[in-house]
């Protein structure tokens, strides 16, 4: 069996077949972490399920209804007969990032968060878990919109925001980001 990488490439000739692999990866400082290719690839399971896979990454402050908008999205997807999965910030930090806080060096290695931008005053009103009201009386440090910033992404596929003062319900946002997968093919395969 031959195996060797052609003229620095990411691929490769295994027995006469060319291949293409991811060879290192740069994630962290790993640099000795390599791509294994499985055979039930990316379209095999598009196929099985009759639908494209995507991520739908949501972003916002504390109490700005990510996680409702997350549920909501999930309900929707179902009734029509999607497959979807909600990994919650607060409940990944139940188990696999169990051991991080909330330092800007841990919410970078925590999951990295469409745009759910509801104004900071809002956020505070609701509260749901009571963490501006510790944040405003100094009892967490670094909290985000308090006393470290937010920053907005840049360039978001899809703003949610209020209008006229009054915030979308939780099925209307999901509406509006079903909308969205229609419109780009992901709920067909």
């Amino acid at each position: 069996m031959i195996l060797h990488q052609e003229k620095n490439l990411n691929e490769y000739v295994l027995a006469g077949q060319r291949k293409e692999f991811f060879v290192m990866s740069t994630v962290g400082n790993s640099t000795n972490i390599f791509w294994h290719e499985c055979p039930v690839g990316k379209v095999d399971r598009q196929k099985l399920l009759n639908q494209q896979g995507c991520i739908v990454w949501i972003t916002g402050l504390s109490g700005s209804g990510k996680s409702t908008l997350a549920c909501s999205l999930g309900r929707q997807l179902h009734s029509r007969g999607k497959l979807s999965y909600v990994l919650d910030g607060d409940n990944l930090r139940h188990g696999l990032n169990k051991n991080l806080g909330f330092a800007p060096e841990d919410r970078t290695e925590n999951i990295r968060r469409v745009f759910l931008n509801m104004p900071l005053e809002l956020c505070e009103e609701r509260d749901p878990k009571g963490l501006y009201k510790l944040a405003r009386a100094g009892k967490i440090k670094g909290f985000t919109g308090i006393d470290d910033p937010y920053e907005p992404p840049l360039k978001c596929e899809i703003e949610i925001e209020q209008k006229d003062g009054i915030c979308p319900t939780p099925t209307e946002m999901a509406g509006q980001v079903v909308s969205y997968l229609e419109d780009k093919g992901y709920m067909e395969a």
